[in-house]
């Protein structure tokens, strides 16, 4: 999930690296007229573009461990590349494919959340509605409200960090909401309701609970209601707590134990490949596609299953805390880095992220079959991969937009080196 495994310190260090050189005034896109984009369906990248990508993409394996990725770059005036490199498993000799299905990790806190703007939409429940009004057995929630709960501003602590080593030892184990809940409840308050930003998975689960008890509906079905079926994603699922085992076909997933401070154990990895989605549930439970992840990271960008009331709510934004740039921000349930929005996210045996510019129709997705390096290292990989796409040039038939991200493809490639957790000596050499 998005806080776990890395620890707060590494993501600090990763926004001091990208965030060094660049402010966040001028960097952004500049207004005018939308560009033509004309490019024919199929069309690929320059070969020159392409071979940047399938170098950042072949340090994303090297960096994080994993045994495959699978990713892909649309830059609608110059083309598309997809990438599968590696195996399914490791020292396997079965190549990954674009088909396969994997756990997208806390992505799914950015679906969750759009849910709760679609009963926002249909009156059923209101941003600032206490969370108190839903779940009234729960004192500690007192002055809380939903919308807090997806921008991350409630002050609860996050429950993965505690819970990490027993989710990665023994994965199958189904959790019951109530006991995570309490787990989180239980740390120390980082602020006040309303207050500064700090991830909380705790407050995503809190989240669920409050929406099911309104709407007296599971989440399967309010997924496939407001997301699945109005976008046609037809391979996304979210899977019952006992269904551990991925759907065909699929790679297998990775992670290195972690011990209580969160330090992950290098020489002892785990297959995570089955495993029980109820400890992120709503967080970070759905299983997608590299193809429906795609139609998803456009759709939660752009707002196209929301009013433009919702989106504007969705992308009012909060900085990520004092030791991040101005650049990077929080909406409800997303990200806003310079002028991309998207999530990344973890949970064990899988790293994903999505990005995408509304303006430009830019959109990357990546992931990654080892958890250990964390979200922000994932994070840096598809930023690595905008900052090439962006500089793609565009055909005959169409007029590159003007995009100015406030990062460098060498900061990216800075970042990934500094947040790999388990690189080996001569890997973190090169």
């Amino acid at each position: 999930m998005d806080s776990r495994p890395v620890p707060k310190r590494r993501w600090a260090a990763l926004a001091l690296v990208l965030g060094a050189a660049f402010a966040f005034s001028g960097c952004l896109s500049e207004a005018g007229p939308a560009p033509d984009l004309t490019v024919p369906v199929g069309s690929r990248l320059p070969a020159g573009v392409a071979e940047r990508l399938d170098a950042a993409l072949a340090d994303g394996l090297a960096l994080s461990g994993a045994s495959g990725a699978l990713a892909g770059v649309w830059a609608p005036w110059a083309g598309d590349w997809v990438a599968t490199p590696g195996t399914t498993t490791m020292a396997g000799d079965n190549p990954m494919t674009t088909d396969m299905k994997f756990r997208i990790g806390t992505t799914t806190t950015s679906m969750t959340c759009t849910v709760l703007l679609r009963l926002v939409e249909e009156g059923r429940v209101k941003l600032d509605d206490p969370v108190s009004r839903y779940l009234s057995r729960s004192a500690e929630v007192e002055g809380i409200t939903l919308g807090q709960l997806c921008r991350n501003t409630s002050g609860l602590a996050d429950y993965y960090p505690g819970l990490a080593p027993q989710f990665v030892d023994n994965p199958t184990r189904q959790w019951p909401p109530m006991e995570i809940l309490a787990s989180g409840l239980a740390g120390k308050r980082l602020a006040a309701p309303g207050g500064a930003w700090s991830y909380s998975s705790t407050g995503i689960i809190l989240l669920g609970m409050a929406l099911q008890s309104a709407t007296h509906q599971d989440w399967g079905s309010l997924y496939r209601h407001y997301i699945f079926d109005p976008l046609g994603l037809t391979q996304t699922t979210f899977p019952a707590g006992d269904a551990v085992r991925l759907p065909d076909p699929h790679p297998h997933g990775y992670a290195a134990a972690v011990d209580a401070a969160g330090v992950p154990a290098c020489d002892k990895v785990r297959d995570e490949t089955e495993l029980s989605n109820s400890m992120g549930w709503v967080a970070a439970g759905v299983v997608s596609t590299l193809a429906d992840l795609r139609t998803w990271a456009r759709a939660f960008a752009e707002g196209s299953v929301l009013s433009e009331e919702s989106t504007e709510a969705l992308w009012a934004t909060v900085p990520q805390g004092e030791t991040s740039p101005q650049w990077q921000r929080y909406g409800l349930g997303g990200r806003q880095l310079g002028p991309l929005r998207g999530q990344a996210g973890a949970i064990p045996g899988f790293l994903s992220a999505t990005l995408v510019d509304p303006e430009s129709g830019l959109t990357i997705v990546v992931m990654l079959n080892n958890s250990t390096a964390g979200p922000g290292f994932v994070q840096s990989l598809a930023q690595r991969l905008a900052s090439i796409a962006a500089k793609a040039p565009p055909t005959d038939s169409a007029e590159a937009p003007v995009l100015r991200l406030p990062w460098s493809e060498e900061q990216t490639a800075e970042a990934m080196r500094s947040g790999a957790a388990c690189q080996a000596a001569d890997t973190a050499a090169g």
